[in-house]
């Protein structure tokens, strides 16, 4: 399964999301440090979910970080943009 399928189905589970969008940008990248040439290392991020309307900014990040394990180190950029 792809990082991006992965990506969408852990967070799915963590948080029922009402918007979810994953966006891989590595094209976007190709060549520049982090690229590792599998097409899969920098991906932007739209979730919205009211999991998320406790949190703090940090705590949501950290949430989200926490949802996708070990695709945190399989990934380079995750950019997010959470509510």
């Amino acid at each position: 399964m792809n990082v991006a399928l992965q990506m969408e189905s852990r967070l799915r589970a963590a948080f029922a999301p009402d918007r979810l969008e994953i966006v891989n940008e590595s094209h976007r990248h190709a060549g520049h440090g982090g690229d590792d040439g599998s097409g899969e290392s920098h991906f932007r991020v739209v979730i919205r979910a009211a999991a998320f309307a406790p949190l703090s900014r940090v705590a949501r990040h950290r949430a989200v970080h926490q949802a996708l394990g070990d695709l945190n180190t399989r990934v380079h950029a995750i950019a997010l943009d959470i509510g």
